[in-house]
């Protein structure tokens, strides 16, 4: 082996790369025909001749510099392993046992997880622990009960809107100050800027992945994962195991791509077909509409009450759980009606089948939301209440909480249950399948609910990021030990980019339009949060502006808020633009398909 380095010896080898860069150094461990273990045996004994060289050799200042490398090089490894350990490995297994439609699901929870991790971060960094310098201790005790209500103790802490504070915080005399209204306002509108950006590119990457996979039959594609895609490192037995699993997987999705069964029907086939889906679309709409009509019918109750009082707490307590749960069990139980209309439709492909089913969904959730934000900008944000903006975020508090612990139950229920059914009573059953477009728009659902909640309650991204870690894992031991791989295996290219096509439209963009009535449409309360005596949250940044145009520093500030963000025409223009861009990469992309479909009949002529 050593010798087809130009070697002698291992300790040559050693020797020659700890004298070389760390760039280079990877490199050539990383190209060795070696496994994995051998590689890593090569690399430590690299990294203690450069650690003794160092101690004989190295000044002070540079054995500082060495131990920092270490330490770098093994918080990267313990991030690694982390990485590994929670996602790595889980991902791998659910693709190889269930294909890559089911992998679909758990790849969008892992990345809508992160954007919450990164919501989190940007709110707390910048709004609540600004505020956390200026706050007073509550006075209220914590019962328990506000862990489902999200009303009492914390009614009077960071969660919510109306504990902060509309003066400018500075701890030191003379030092510098925090205004806290600009400080909301900006890190809100920022943050939303940012995740348009994310979405855009999340977007755009998936679908150059899927561009790249659009046609299995340009490329030998079986062929290829037969005889060239064999990682020769692996040698652990469990990790043959999965790879040849993995590989099954996908060589039978590929088939199932190439081989599509082209189905004839008669005329009288049909017609019966589009009347069973007429039907079916007639009867899942309708019972969007009562679902819809029942919500405002309940919330306009639920206020009524709320405003009237109650006898005692446990009554009160109660009473506030009643809106989310009826709204919960709703988005819980009619997504198995649409899934069974799906099955009574019979479509040619598992594909069609979850689009349609999603789509029905999506009809649902979004109408239900639409009604709840109808609800509390019309009806709760003109009423008499002192502080409205804190009970709309105790309002999408007790929704997203409600819902998460429906998301537990309907696993539960939906997939253990079936399980038991189907194994004990009715045979005929069997296992049951993932429902992948049920569990999607449970995602985009609470997500949605996230972003709404967000300038009312600063902390909900905490919230619900903790919760999608748990349905991460829930959702795996459940998808383990209760459901069977899909009967019909099909190849998903397109499935995650028309999972974040759906978080962006209608969820992100209907958001930003009710971020925008409330921001410079609707009137803050008078006596809680930061923007206490305001005509519109808006106002702030207009009255900043004002302060700023005395100061000959700032004149660029004012010119860019009024020649551009105030400005229609400039917003005109850059929709333009985007459209344009968009327009051009869009002929680039058929120019490309048309290209590679005459190579490809070139190539088989």
């Amino acid at each position: 082996f050593f010798f087809l380095y130009g070697f002698d010896s291992e300790e040559d080898l050693v020797g020659s790369l700890a004298s070389i860069s760390t760039n280079e150094r990877i490199k050539a461990i990383q190209k060795m025909p070696e496994t994995m273990r051998k590689k890593r045996e090569i690399r430590n004994k690299v990294l203690k001749e450069i650690t003794k060289k160092s101690r004989h050799r190295g000044p002070p200042c540079t054995q500082c510099l060495q131990g920092a490398a270490v330490f770098r090089r093994f918080g990267n490894t313990l991030s690694e392993y982390f990485h590994q350990l929670l996602w790595h490995k889980t991902l791998k297994i659910i693709g190889a046992e269930f294909g890559t439609s089911v992998l679909s699901y758990f790849v969008f929870l892992k990345w809508m997880l992160n954007l919450n991790i990164f919501s989190f971060l940007i709110n707390f960094s910048f709004i609540t622990i600004p505020q956390f310098l200026a706050a007073e201790p509550s006075n209220l005790s914590f019962t328990g009960l506000e862990l489902f209500t999200g009303a009492g103790y914390f009614q009077q802490t960071v969660l919510y809107y109306g504990f902060y504070t509309n003066a400018t915080i500075s701890k030191v005399e003379n030092g510098p100050s925090y205004n806290m209204q600009l400080a909301y306002i900006f890190t809100v509108g920022i943050y939303f800027v940012i995740c348009f950006l994310i979405l855009l590119f999340s977007m755009a990457k998936f679908f150059s992945r899927n561009f790249r996979h659009v046609n299995p039959q340009t490329f030998s594609v079986n062929a290829s994962k037969l005889f060239c895609t064999w990682d020769f490192n692996i040698t652990n037995e469990k990790a043959v195991k999965l790879q040849q699993k993995n590989l099954h997987t996908q060589i039978k999705e590929d088939l199932t791509e190439v081989n599509k069964e082209v189905l004839n029907f008669s005329v009288m086939e049909r017609v019966v077909r589009i009347a069973i889906h007429l039907l079916a679309w007639v009867a899942s709409v309708g019972t969007a509409v009562a679902a819809c009509t029942g919500v405002y019918y309940l919330s306009i109750n639920n206020l009524e009450l709320f405003m009237k009082g109650y006898r005692n707490d446990l009554e009160s307590q109660t009473a506030m759980l009643v809106l989310p749960v009826v709204v919960s069990l709703l988005n819980t139980l009619i997504p198995f009606f649409f899934s069974w209309l799906g099955h009574l439709e019979k479509f040619q492909t598992p594909g069609q089948h979850i689009y349609v089913t999603i789509t029905r969904n999506i009809i649902l959730k979004i109408s239900i939301v639409g009604i709840l934000c109808y609800y509390w900008l019309s009806i709760v944000a003109t009423s008499e209440l002192q502080c409205w903006e804190t009970l709309v975020g105790q309002d999408i508090y007790r929704l997203v909480l409600v819902d998460f612990i429906f998301c537990l139950l309907g696993s539960f229920f939906g997939e253990f249950l079936r399980r038991i059914i189907g194994t004990t009573v009715c045979m005929s059953l069997g296992l049951p399948e993932f429902d992948i477009g049920r569990n999607v728009l449970d995602l985009i659902y609470a997500q949605t609910l996230t972003w709404i909640g967000i300038l009312f309650s600063p902390l909900l991204p905490g919230i619900q990021m903790i919760a999608f870690f748990i349905v991460f894992f829930v959702k795996k031991v459940s998808l383990m030990r209760n459901c069977q791989p899909p009967c019909k295996v099909w190849r998903t290219a397109q499935m995650m980019t028309s999972f974040i096509f759906l978080l962006f439209c209608p969820s992100f963009l209907g958001v930003l339009s009710v971020i925008g009535v409330t921001v410079w449409r609707l009137k803050p309360s008078q006596e809680c949060g930061p923007f206490r005596g305001l005509s519109s949250m808006y106002a702030a940044v207009a009255e900043w502006i004002q302060i700023l145009e005395s100061y000959t520093a700032s004149k660029w500030v004012v010119w860019i808020y009024h020649n551009l963000i105030s400005s229609e025409l400039f917003f005109f223009i850059i929709s333009g633009f985007v459209l344009t861009v968009t327009y051009i990469y869009w002929e680039i992309i058929q120019g490309r398909k048309t290209m590679a479909e005459l190579l490809r009949k070139q190539i088989n002529s």
